[in-house]
């Protein structure tokens, strides 16, 4: 409940910024949560949900079902930014079934409403992350963007979305 003393909740304050690796965990949970429910509900399956403990093989999950197997690099962001790249960990060029899926959020009341974007190769095929380096976020102190060798930089296109609910 909103006092006089406290500010009414804005879905655009610091907090989002200030709470990124909590809000990056949540859609990670949200997205495998829809993922689980398509398959169960839909396809009468279950599907094997691996965690990477250490994001050093280019990849956060690997999904498997009957015989395919996809490492999945997960990146988010709210459907109304303005980007339209990631940039993603080059170790996931090593992974045949290796795959961006890009969440792209939006708050509706109390829940998030995502759009699906699957950037990368096909399943069984390494995915070509071309190459586009990336580079560091913050510059020096002379405003240098240092490469980051280890890192390529993906677009979405037209039809990287998956249609449907997932």
């Amino acid at each position: 409940m909103t006092t006089i003393n406290e500010p009414p909740i804005n879905p655009n304050s610091t907090s989002d910024y200030l709470e990124s690796s909590f809000q990056q965990k949540l859609r990670e949970h949200v997205f495998i949560s829809e993922l689980l429910q398509e398959i169960w509900i839909g396809e009468r399956q279950t599907m094997e949900v691996l965690r990477s403990e250490v994001d050093n093989y280019g990849y956060d999950l690997l999904l498997a079902l009957d015989g395919i197997v996809r490492y999945v690099q997960l990146k988010s962001s709210r459907a109304d930014a303005k980007t339209s790249r990631q940039t993603v960990n080059n170790r996931l060029a090593d992974k045949p079934g290796g795959c961006v899926i890009w969440l792209r959020s939006r708050e509706c009341g109390l829940r998030y409403k995502f759009e699906y974007w699957v950037l990368g190769g096909k399943p069984g095929e390494k995915p070509n992350l071309g190459d586009k380096t990336g580079k560091q976020a913050k510059g020096d102190a002379t405003g240098y963007k240092a490469e980051r060798p280890n890192t390529r930089v993906l677009s979405k296109s037209p039809n990287s979305k998956l249609q449907g609910n997932l």
